[in-house]
């Protein structure tokens, strides 16, 4: 009987660290949101391509990492990443081949005639992993979120406070 309390003990240890270390995990990813609603460590973007984009490389649901590029170092003929804000103040994210570069006022253009100013360039994509951007998304939407953070963490800590009611009032043999 003892070596089934230390099995379980074990389990829900492991299960209870791997559920806080995810949960960590995405808050982090969350807390990171640039003013665009994309997530961002330094010059590092996490792009998650939500809708269908005019790109050959990239389809709907894939998660790409975005490396910030300078307008020195963007040549004509890459393919870039740039915010586009909508009259909403919605953001989509817009990928295209860079047409023209002008220095003088800061912007590129893509190929087909869209221009950005610098401001609004994420970057270009320096890996991708595929179907994983439909999942993050997911988990981290608000309802996402919700059943798969905040309403496990609620039971666990409901759980959790049982567990020391019961171990009070019986002692820590029953339990």
């Amino acid at each position: 009987m003892n070596v089934l309390k230390k099995i379980k003990s074990f389990i829900l240890t492991v299960l209870g660290v791997v559920f806080f270390a995810f949960a960590l995990a995405m808050t982090i990813l969350l807390l990171n949101y640039n003013k665009y609603g994309v997530t961002q460590f330094g010059e590092t973007s996490i792009v998650l391509i939500k809708n269908k984009i005019t790109s050959d490389h990239f389809q709907k649901g894939d998660l790409v990492i975005v490396e910030a590029q300078t307008l020195d170092t963007i040549n004509v003929g890459d393919e870039v990443f740039a915010y586009k804000v909508n009259k909403d103040e919605s953001v989509t994210i817009d990928v295209g081949v860079v047409g023209n570069i002008y220095k003088d006022s800061n912007a590129i253009v893509f190929e087909n005639g869209s221009s950005y100013d610098m401001e609004y360039v994420a970057g270009t994509a320096v890996k991708k992993y595929e179907k994983w951007g439909g999942i993050l998304a997911f988990i981290t939407s608000k309802w996402g979120f919700l059943f798969l953070i905040l309403v496990p963490g609620f039971l666990i800590f409901i759980y959790e406070l049982y567990a020391l009611i019961v171990e009070i009032k019986y002692g820590s043999d029953v339990y």
